[in-house]
């Protein structure tokens, strides 16, 4: 009899001959992408936890924006509930002129170059933030600094999220995503590209901490097909592990198209919903469907 104990039908299929197996053991339903107050998202780490939990999630990691301050405290949440708990981060990094994002899980939290390396990453965003405000300030939204910081937790991190939320509480906004369209994306008035990290640093600083690098959201990013051979080419070569399949920034033809894309450069597939709050996430804490059968599963050797 197969002993596999982990979440993916596929995987079953694919190492147990027996589909018994399947029903032996449930399909454990598994969010490794999610934001808390630590950096953009609504809810502290453990009410995020808690929503997971409430959810039917199973596994969850918190993998907030260059910050892993909120770790401990969903760790203890998330041993309270009974849920498992990955340890995680997403480090923003530059790449050929645009914002790319690395998720680390099962990292060591209190790995000091990898908390080093956040800590240099997050230098600047004040300064950017300041620039942002200047911009918006000259198209009529004053005082956007000072007003949008009462969205802000951690003003280390504070984001276009937060300037967004402010828009749309003063009433100049209808929502968060009609917001960026107008203000918050290039050529707009309220964007300042910021120089974050490198790839090699992101992944270096991962694999440092005993981490798993995976590349979040890669249908989010505007490169061409020669660019994006070179992008997932050159993250490979440096020992990125994975990329998200399943993910709430992804639409249902992404998900398709991406366990494709795993498949060619033999990586690991991810599923994470990216959830920031109840009002402003496309896809609610593990409300995402289950990995396609044609990929691997970056938690197969976990359990």
């Amino acid at each position: 009899m197969c002993d596999a104990t982990w979440a993916d039908q596929g995987a079953y299929n694919q190492y147990c001959p027996y589909f018994i197996c399947v029903q032996i053991f449930p399909m454990r339903n598994i969010d490794l992408h999610c934001h808390s107050t630590i950096s953009d998202g609504v809810l502290a780490p453990a009410a995020v936890a808690a929503r997971a939990k409430a959810n039917g999630v199973d596994v969850w990691a918190l993998t907030d924006h260059d910050e892993v301050d909120g770790v401990a405290e969903a760790r203890a949440a998330a041993a309270t509930l009974g849920l498992e708990f990955v340890p995680g981060v997403e480090i923003s990094v530059t790449w050929a002129g645009e914002t790319v994002h690395i998720v680390g899980l099962q990292i060591d939290d209190a790995d000091s170059a990898l908390r080093q390396g956040l800590i240099d990453t997050r230098s600047g965003r004040q300064r950017r933030a300041l620039e942002m405000a200047q911009q918006l300030d000259a198209v009529g939204i004053s005082g956007a600094y000072e007003r949008a910081l009462k969205f802000v937790d951690n003003p280390d991190l504070m984001s276009r999220t937060h300037f967004a939320r402010y828009i749309v509480d003063s009433g100049a906004g209808s929502a968060i995503p009609a917001v960026f369209l107008h203000y918050m994306i290039d050529g707009k008035p309220g964007f300042v590209p910021h120089r974050w990290a490198t790839l090699a640093d992101a992944v270096g600083w991962i694999r440092g901490a005993g981490g798993i690098a995976v590349m979040a959201h890669p249908g989010r990013y505007r490169f061409s097909e020669l660019a994006f051979d070179a992008l997932f080419s050159e993250f490979k070569q440096l020992g990125g592990t994975a990329i998200e399949v399943m993910t709430g920034s992804h639409t249902v033809d992404q998900y398709a198209y991406y366990a494709k894309v795993a498949q060619t450069y033999g990586f690991l597939a991810s599923r994470g919903s990216d959830f920031h709050g109840p009002q402003e996430s496309r896809v609610d804490l593990g409300a995402l469907p289950p990995l396609p059968d044609s990929v691997l599963p970056v938690w197969h050797d976990w359990f």
